[in-house]
């Protein structure tokens, strides 16, 4: 740009000299053409240049908002809804936000009682993608995530996940990932999984961890 501005002036400095007369009267009307051709250059240049750094803006700081509510547990078993089992549930969110923040994705927070507020059971929200919507929108947020912890055995269950776009409250992601067993080092593995699959169908750029040594 300071090149620019450099050309700019000198290129007016010269077509003053042609002005008084310090350049010959037959080459001034081609040296004042010349003038103007590198004046509008100059200016095309400044106006790329603009809009490039305008899109450049916002592309870094129009950030993806998404809001991922409390996930709930549909437990099967014929022991359901154990301490081990809710606190797992009540993890998987906080693990869910550190997941897609690392990935540059901006976590809209809902409060619980807001959540509370527009669920009328079990199942309503992860199956009502228009109410989880018009909650994702009370808060700013693009995108909702309704998520479930789903146990229908001991051994194994599964994190499932309803993304919803606030804008038409249109459901563009239905996601299953596998947990096998309550340990908690393969609950987190399942929401790396399932961060994935979101950012898949998002904006693409979520890199997983890599897995840990095992210690022999």
């Amino acid at each position: 740009m300071n090149f620019l501005l450099i050309t700019f002036f000198n290129d007016v400095i010269f077509s003053k000299s042609v002005v008084k007369g310090n350049v010959g009267h037959d080459s001034s009307y081609k040296i004042a053409g010349v003038f103007l051709v590198n004046v509008k250059k100059m200016w095309i240049h400044h106006v790329f240049s603009s809009i490039i750094l305008c899109l450049v803006s916002i592309n870094v700081f129009a950030e993806t908002r998404i809001a991922i509510l409390d996930f709930e547990l549909k437990d099967l078993t014929l022991a359901p809804r154990i301490p081990a089992e809710i606190k797992r549930t009540a993890s998987i969110k906080p693990l869910l936000e550190g997941e897609l923040k690392k990935a540059g994705y901006m976590i809209i927070s809902i409060d619980p009682k807001s959540q509370k507020l527009a669920d009328s059971g079990v199942g309503y929200l992860f199956d009502h993608h228009n109410v989880a919507a018009k909650l994702g929108k009370q808060f700013g947020a693009d995108y909702v995530l309704v998520g479930r912890l789903h146990k229908p055995s001991f051994l194994f269950a599964y994190l499932m996940g309803h993304l919803i776009r606030v804008s038409d409250a249109e459901l563009i992601g239905d996601y299953v990932s596998e947990a096998k067993g309550p340990n908690q080092k393969l609950t987190i593995k399942a929401v790396e999984s399932l961060t994935v699959k979101i950012d898949k169908t998002l904006d693409n750029r979520y890199s997983p961890p890599p897995p840990s040594k095992q210690k022999h």
